[in-house]
């Protein structure tokens, strides 16, 4: 039986909705899924805006893309920068609930934001040079090179490795959300939204470490919960599909139960 309160769920930056292909098999079956691509990501609608204002753009066009879905306000699940946009949503009153897993639009101190930008700079130059998946093919040259993205690149697919280089090279959002980024972060402080919030963050996060990204998130949004993961990085659904297919089916269950009329 197909649940009212559809799940949503937004992918990071430089990737596209593929990203959530492998827990499909789980969440399907019981809820209504939506997986949107971000605006001026590689398959997702247009984005035509200057980097000041992109995060607030992106969202826009998500609020068009869940109206031309016909879904009002869902639980909304998302990874990185889609983690960012769904509390941006929730801001806006979209949501039932948020799940963020390593949400992006926090840091500690300007280093921090500088080391980000050099870090996807260099992510998508590796993302365009000619021969890279030819190294990917390699488990442990792929765990390797990938440990920002996930703690267990190895266990990626042909197919997921093929999607990921072309969603990096496909991203044209990225230069505007790269430039952007002193003007649109830190996050406002998010409060009140009237929907429960948790936060997740993988130990092996190495993109995005704790200390110096979640403590400042966590500031920002006093009343979310929090859950820490083992074993997982930066994209958990990469390293543990079913772990975090059921973490999302728990959450939205319990919310659910809790939003039913007594």
């Amino acid at each position: 039986m197909t649940a009212a309160s559809p799940i949503v769920l937004l992918h990071g930056a430089t990737s596209s909705a593929r990203v959530w292909d492998p827990l499909l098999p789980t969440l399907s079956p019981k809820y209504r899924v939506f997986t949107p691509t971000l605006a001026g990501h590689y398959g997702g609608p247009p984005l035509t805006t200057d980097p000041a204002a992109v995060v607030d753009r992106i969202v826009d066009v998500m609020c068009r893309q869940l109206d031309e879905a016909a879904i009002d306000t869902a639980h909304i699940v998302g990874n990185s920068l889609g983690g960012w946009v769904a509390l941006e949503l929730a801001r806006r009153g979209r949501a039932q609930s948020v799940l963020a897993l390593s949400p992006a639009g926090a840091w500690r101190s300007p280093r921090d934001l500088r080391r980000l930008l050099v870090l996807f700079r260099a992510g998508a130059v590796l993302g365009r040079v000619n021969g890279t998946s030819n190294l990917l093919a390699r488990k442990r040259l792929r765990r390797i090179l990938l440990l920002l993205m996930a703690e267990h690149a190895d266990r990626m697919t042909p197919a997921q490795i093929t999607a990921a280089l072309q969603d990096i090279a496909g991203c044209t959002a990225l230069p505007e959300i790269l430039d952007g980024a002193r003007n649109n972060g830190p996050i406002s402080p998010v409060s009140d939204v009237g929907c429960r919030v948790r936060i997740v963050w993988g130990l092996r996060d190495r993109m995005l470490p704790f200390m110096r990204y979640g403590a400042p998130m966590l500031a920002a949004v006093p009343a979310a919960e929090f859950k820490l993961i083992p074993g997982v990085g930066h994209v958990p659904m990469i390293d543990d599909p079913l772990l975090i297919a059921n973490m999302i089916l728990e959450f939205v269950e319990t919310t659910d139960s809790q939003l039913k009329p007594s």
